[in-house]
């Protein structure tokens, strides 16, 4: 090589055209770059979180800013690295993460997470009238936060897309989870749940024909499992025998007598009745002439629950026996498989998030999505649900009459 081409050589070094060059992300015209806080969960028994890495590196490479605070992923076993690989800036004190302007959670924020917040923040998530009360919503309104519950969205057609994903997650798990305690190793009988050559299949009985009611019939009948189905509405009924394709599905309307004869010999019955009168289907004595060792598994427990012996439990302690029946009660059974929970939830949020920031913004999300707005029950200062109002004794604004006063 002679000295001239070395020399060339190394003044290519030292210049800067060979050297990558970082390039700023093409923002389309009217499209608002987001500010996303991820805060960890304060709650002992929450383990989901709203975005996994995935979803966190689609929303960067969209020019959106995600910060998450340290450990938020954790519990989902989605550690801080992934996140930080994916794009989003990684800070450790609830302070910093809740400096932006849309925060995503699970659990409702502490009244002490509320006033970390920028006035005008935008919260996104559960509205779990067992853990909030009326100052709940007056801290939001003085800070003139604009407040959704995720399980108040709705899709283009009317549906409720994460109460349905939790849903399906609750149904699987329950029939998985009675699986357990109708094992030696937890206590039971001995039972496996489904049917063997020559052994009676296992009888599962579930209240209710909902979603929950749907997947833990699926995942009862795919074992092997007798499955009966009760509840008072005929078409949930007939809709629910149509979605599974199984003329041997056994459905009943909700008969004291009726039911009290199918739990006497149900091995488990699971409880997914949407209990909004607090009133108790299967009472005490129904309980008491169930077979000793069955389990009940009360997925509607933070509803009120559909049988009388049913007391709230929690993951560190699930179960207790009542009559010789094994009782699970545990209100939050999706955060037990929190990966695929936060899977689900994820899958969910990311587009919804993309269509905010095209719109440009929230309020313009909400002006035109009206799904998207009937999650709204706190806007800019004021409540705007109606049965939140009742529920609380507290004055409500109607969000139409807002949005046409924002409009004009």
């Amino acid at each position: 090589m002679t000295d001239h081409l070395k020399s060339e050589i190394r003044k290519l070094a030292q210049g800067s055209q060979l050297y990558p060059q970082e390039m700023l992300v093409k923002v389309r015209e009217g499209q608002q770059i987001l500010h996303i806080g991820l805060p960890k969960e304060a709650g002992t028994y929450e383990n989901r979180i709203t975005l996994r890495p995935e979803s966190v590196s689609v929303l960067a490479a969209n020019g959106h800013q995600i910060t998450l605070e340290a450990g938020a992923g954790l519990r989902s076993n989605y550690p801080d690295r992934e996140y930080s690989e994916a794009g989003a800036k990684i800070v450790y004190s609830s302070e910093e993460v809740y400096q932006a302007d849309v925060i995503l959670k699970i659990d409702p924020p502490l009244p002490a997470e509320i006033e970390l917040m920028k006035p005008r923040t935008t919260i996104i998530s559960a509205l779990q009238f067992a853990k909030v009360d009326s100052e709940y919503f007056c801290a939001l309104n003085r800070k003139r936060i604009t407040a959704l519950g995720y399980e108040m969205l709705e899709d283009d057609i009317g549906g409720l897309p994460l109460v349905r994903a939790m849903s399906e997650i609750a149904g699987s798990a329950a029939v998985l989870i009675a699986a357990e305690y109708l094992s030696n190793t937890n206590g039971g009988k001995g039972i496996i749940l489904g049917g063997i050559t020559g052994v009676p299949p296992t009888k599962v009985l579930i209240l209710g024909a909902g979603t929950v009611a749907e997947y833990a019939a699926r995942t009862a009948i795919g074992l092997g499992a007798a499955v009966k189905v009760f509840d008072d509405n005929l078409y949930k009924l007939r809709r629910l025998k149509h979605a599974l394709g199984d003329p041997q599905l056994y459905t009943s309307t909700i008969d004291a007598t009726t039911l009290a004869r199918a739990l006497k010999t149900t091995n488990v019955a699971i409880g997914a009745l949407r209990n909004d009168l607090g009133i108790c289907v299967v009472t005490e004595e129904m309980v008491q002439q169930m077979r000793p060792g069955s389990v009940i598994i009360d997925v509607s427990i933070d509803n009120g629950g559909c049988f009388e012996t049913s007391q709230m439990t929690t993951h560190d302690h699930p179960v207790y026996t009542r009559h010789e029946v094994i009782h699970y009660c545990v209100p939050n059974i999706a955060s037990r498989v929190a990966r695929t929970a936060t899977k689900a939830i994820s899958n969910i949020f990311t587009p919804i998030l993309l269509k905010i920031a095209d719109l440009g913004g929230v309020d313009e999300m909400i002006f035109a999505h009206e799904g998207f707005a009937r999650g709204v029950y706190c806007y800019q200062g004021d409540l705007t649900h109606e049965h939140i109002g009742k529920r609380y004794g507290l004055k409500h604004k109607e969000l139409r009459l807002l949005i046409a006063a924002t409009k004009h």
